[in-house]
């Protein structure tokens, strides 16, 4: 098969080297003997870990200490993210964070798309996100993973990333809630992939059940390290109600009494 970048996108350089192939209309077989298959398995971990490493060099922690000469965990939410940056130390040192965690994943899913395509890509994505939320050099503790969630959208399936960056903004433009733009994009991520994969896509990896299992991870993963402002954002909702309902009463009441 040749070495096009659509046939490096579903196979990556190894699965094009060592994969068979054969065709039957529009369906796409693959095969491969076990050492081939043992092969790509050690393959995806070699990926997984470096996403996981490179994930987990956590720009807020590293600028906030060579800029700062601090902890950004000491301060506001406690999470070592762009948001609590730009709270902490201003717009600046936020978008400096953003980009350098969007660069990190960027470099950690391309790899892993060029060697095992976009399955691998999104795998070595998912990883990322992992050790950015539970960096092994900060004893665990990290960010939420957004931005590096977004940087493997983006490079995977930008015109997911556009429909997932339009809730995003819709969101936070109608309730002011950061939180609640980035769970709600997570939520939708893999809800909207199978239909905008199909779209873009007009041959489907073989391998799709890996990629959506780990946008499903994903959008587990952000909510689970929202979970927090979560919780905030249903104690506001309930006082608001709480507040509406007095209000009723009083009106019912005042009517009551005239």
């Amino acid at each position: 098969m040749e070495y096009t970048v659509d046939n490096i996108r579903l196979f990556g350089l190894y699965g094009l080297k060592y994969f068979s192939f054969a065709t039957e209309g529009e369906a796409m077989y693959v095969d491969f003997t076990k050492n081939v298959l043992i092969g790509m398995i050690l393959l995806f971990l070699a990926c997984g870990i470096v996403g996981y490493l490179m994930g987990s060099m956590n720009f807020a922690i590293i600028i906030s200490r060579l800029k700062y000469h601090d902890d950004i965990r000491k301060y506001g939410s406690g999470n070592a993210g762009m948001t609590n940056m730009m709270r902490t130390y201003g717009r600046a040192a936020g978008i400096v964070t953003f980009v350098c965690d969007l660069l990190k994943a960027v470099v950690a899913v391309y790899l892993a798309w060029f060697m095992l395509g976009e399955a691998g890509g999104h795998f070595a994505g998912f990883c990322a996100i992992l050790g950015h939320c539970f960096p092994l050099w900060y004893k665990l503790k990290g960010g939420k993973g957004v931005a590096v969630a977004a940087a493997t959208i983006l490079c995977l399936e930008p015109l997911l990333f556009v429909f997932v960056l339009l809730v995003f903004v819709v969101i936070v433009a109608f309730t002011r809630y950061i939180s609640l733009g980035s769970i709600m994009s997570a939520l939708m991520y893999p809800i909207l992939l199978g239909n905008v994969y199909t779209a873009v896509h007009r041959v489907q990896s073989p391998f799709y059940s890996i990629i959506l299992t780990c946008a499903t991870l994903t959008a587990l993963m952000i909510l689970f390290m929202h979970r927090e402002n979560m919780r905030r954002l249903l104690s506001t909702v309930r006082r608001a109600v709480d507040d509406y309902n007095m209000i009723e009463d009083g009106d019912r009441i005042a009517i009551g009494i005239s």
